[in-house]
Order: C-alpha cells, then sequence, then structure tokens
C-alpha cells in the first residue's frame, strides 16, 4: 500500500464521517481499510468497568446486535486492550490494535491482513486506522445511546449517571504527567467523584466524597464538582475554591449534606504540589518506584458542614517519577469475610509492584479495582474512587509508565 493510497483512504474516511452517526462506523471504517489495502476492519469498545469488548456492529437498538463479545482477561484481543500493543497470533493473520483518546483506552480494532500483506496487515495502515477509529469514536459517543448502551452490562442508577456525565475521561497523559482514575460500584456509585484539568503549566487535581449513597449524595458531588470548576477557571486559589463549594452547598442543603475532598495543583515545570484536606483521606506518594509515605495537612473540616475551621495549603516537592494517590475509603476500607480490611498498605504495596510491570498506568487501577471487589466478595458496600497522578519531570525525563506501555508495534505477538 502507498503512502498516497492510505492518505486517499484516511482522507475519504474523514470526510464521511462528518455527517455519520455513531452507528456507521462499522461500515466506515471497514471500507477505509479495504481502500487503503487491508482486508477489512471490525471494531470493539470496552464495557464500563472493563471486562468484556464489545463488537460495534452498527445493528440493533445498541448497535451490538449479531457481533462477538470477548473477555479482556484471558484472550489476544483483551491482551491487546490491557497492554495497549498489538497482538496477532504467533502463525500470522489478522491482528488486533489497541484504539485510544490520547491515552485513554477505548477498544480495539480487529484488522485482516489484504491481498499483498504477508502474514499480518500492514503495520502502518492497521495504526493509521486504529488511531482514526479512536478520534471518531470519541467524537460520536457523546450524543449517542447506542455507544452508552453498548457499553454497559446493566442498568445505570440516577446517581451514577449524573456523576459520569460530568467525569473527564479516565486517563490523560502528556511528556510531564500522566493521570488516571478508576471508581467502582461503576453503576450505583453516588457520592464519589473525581476531577482533572490542564491550564499551561498547572495540573489541577481533586477528589470528592460526598455523605450519602443515594441521590442526593450525587447531587452534592456534582455541585462540589461543579463549584469547583467554576471557581478555578476564574482564577481562585486553592483554599477560596473549597470555601466556595463550602458555600455552595450550605446554601443548597442547609448543614445536612456535606462532602470532604482534596483540592490540589501540581506546577509541572517545578513538581511543587500544593493541597489543602477538607476532612478526607490523606494522600500518599510514592517515590523511587519504593518507598511511600503520607502526606499530612491539617483537616480543615468536609464542606458543608460548617465548622468555619482555617483552610490551611500544604506544599511538597516532588521529584521526577513520584506517584501520589488520592483515594476514597471505599479502597481501603473492603473488608475480607474474617473482617480484616484492606487497608492503606496494601492498596500502596498493589500499586508499587503491579506499577513495576510496565503496564499502562489505567490497567494497574483496573486490576487494582479487581482486587479490591473480590476482597469484599464482588460487591462493594461503599464508593471506591482513586486517582493517580505521575509527575515525569520539566521535560518527561522518566518518560512515564503510560508512554511506553502505549508504544504501539505492529510485529508483537501474543
Amino acid at each position: 500500500m502507498t503512502a498516497h493510497g492510505l492518505a486517499r483512504a484516511l482522507a475519504g474516511l474523514l470526510e464521511a464521517s462528518h455527517t455519520a452517526p455513531f452507528e456507521r462506523l462499522p461500515r466506515l471504517l471497514d471500507t477505509a481499510a479495504k481502500q487503503a489495502g487491508a482486508g477489512g476492519a471490525r471494531l470493539f469498545v470496552a464495557d464500563l468497568q472493563e471486562e468484556v469488548l464489545r463488537e460495534v456492529t452498527g445493528t440493533g437498538l445498541n448497535a451490538g446486535e449479531g457481533g462477538e463479545e470477548h473477555r479482556i482477561e484471558g484472550t489476544l484481543p483483551g491482551r491487546a486492550y490491557q497492554i495497549t500493543q498489538v497482538t496477532a497470533p504467533a502463525s500470522g493473520g489478522a491482528c488486533w490494535m489497541p484504539v485510544r483518546d490520547g491515552t485513554e483506552r477505548l477498544g480495539v480494532l480487529h484488522v485482516e491482513p489484504g491481498p499483498d500483506d504477508t502474514g499480518t496487515p500492514d503495520g502502518e495502515v492497521a495504526l493509521a486506522l486504529a488511531s482514526m477509529a479512536g478520534l471518531l469514536l470519541v467524537s460520536k459517543r457523546a450524543n449517542s445511546d447506542s455507544h452508552a448502551r453498548l457499553t454497559r452490562t446493566r442498568p445505570m442508577g440516577v446517581p451514577a449517571e449524573l456523576q459520569w456525565a460530568l467525569m473527564p475521561p479516565r486517563t490523560f497523559s502528556d511528556q510531564r504527567a500522566t493521570v488516571s482514575a478508576f471508581m467502582e460500584p461503576a453503576y450505583e456509585v453516588a457520592g464519589d467523584a473525581f476531577e482533572y484539568a490542564l491550564a499551561d503549566d498547572i495540573l489541577h487535581l481533586a477528589i470528592f466524597d460526598a455523605m450519602g449513597h443515594d441521590t442526593s449524595a450525587g447531587l452534592t458531588a456534582a455541585l462540589a464538582m461543579s463549584t469547583c470548576r467554576s471557581h478555578r477557571r476564574a482564577g481562585a486559589t486553592i483554599p477560596d475554591a473549597s470555601r466556595a463549594i463550602e458555600d455552595t452547598l450550605v446554601g443548597q442543603f442547609g448543614h445536612t449534606r456535606y462532602a470532604t475532598g482534596v483540592l490540589a495543583d501540581l506546577e509541572l515545570d517545578t513538581g511543587k504540589f500544593s493541597w489543602v484536606n477538607r476532612g478526607h483521606l490523606l494522600p500518599v506518594l510514592i517515590r523511587g518506584g519504593r518507598w511511600s509515605s503520607t502526606l499530612y495537612c491539617p483537616p480543615a473540616g468536609p464542606m458543608g458542614s460548617g465548622f468555619n475551621l482555617p483552610v490551611e495549603q500544604r506544599t511538597e516537592q516532588m521529584e521526577p517519577g513520584d506517584r501520589l494517590l488520592l483515594f476514597t475509603d471505599g479502597i481501603t476500607e473492603a473488608r475480607d469475610s474474617d473482617g480484616r480490611e484492606f487497608g492503606v498498605e496494601r492498596f500502596t504495596d498493589f500499586i508499587t509492584r503491579h506499577h513495576a510491570d510496565n503496564l499502562p498506568v489505567d490497567e494497574t487501577l483496573r486490576r487494582l479495582m479487581r482486587t479490591v471487589m473480590e476482597y469484599h466478595h464482588g460487591r462493594l458496600e461503599d464508593d471506591a474512587t482513586v486517582l493517580f497522578c505521575e509527575w515525569h519531570g520539566p521535560d518527561g525525563a522518566t518518560g512515564g509508565q503510560a508512554a511506553r506501555a502505549s508504544s504501539a508495534r505492529p510485529n508483537s505477538r501474543a
């Protein structure tokens, strides 16, 4: 396949996509694949809890009627999704390409070899198609109920519907930092929320845990997150943003609802980490891939409680490669059959050991949450959320695990 032919196929795909709904993506990708010299392409998306990969067929109520489904654990397409690298049978044939938006994992693309390919599909063609699939998938999913149905394995509660609509993508990375988050129970979550945003050289981070497990808890968390964004974007400091959340919650609920939280800024050019503690669990810092310590800041009381305690901002100088963990008590307070808590030590040890395996950050968190769920008999009694941030240095000196693990290599074998 010539570069000119590939460019024409991608240009045609892009032009046709402007007025195409989510349901037409399979046909458009398959057509472009054949025009580019491959034998065809099929798109699969991950469910919300990242347990299965479901084919997008474009037919049926959820646009997946008649399609295949593959488990993420123990399958070739699942392997491509987990490690974000191309996988193919050792004997050759069709390959599985990871589909991503930046570093956020979306699914996989099954690409058949064309008549002129030997062994596996042309690597440049397969990689270009997967990249385009990620861009198109993100542009079409926001207003598609078909996509929402396809990525759910059961009905979603109203509070969870609200929370997922407000939160940013679960993974983001650039040369200086990687951020990733995971939240369970995905379909019933109510009071937990995470937030991050980038403005020039400042990475804003926040995690919230609202009182209760009902719709009001979801509203409390949503108000906290929206108020945080509004005042942050207007230039408010971290302490002032937390006070604004306090005022919003008191104005809406009196003193009947509150949310704990950590609000923080990370200066990406210097590694200066500044944060305030509003009655929340303390962040954990992992340094050198082995040593962990708990960062301390005097708690100012939950936002909405009306305690009127002073809000003190603390700072910590991070080193390249340092990792920060913000989390809610659903992670550490999960209990086994003997009543023993999962605990902070077990939690940080899991992150340290599995992150050393050169897995993408979001895969480490996916495996963490599976472990926490199994520890608590497959069902959590409280929302469990973890927000991970690794600072790579002002110039990306440490490379970052997400970047290392995301390089697509068309000749990989599984």
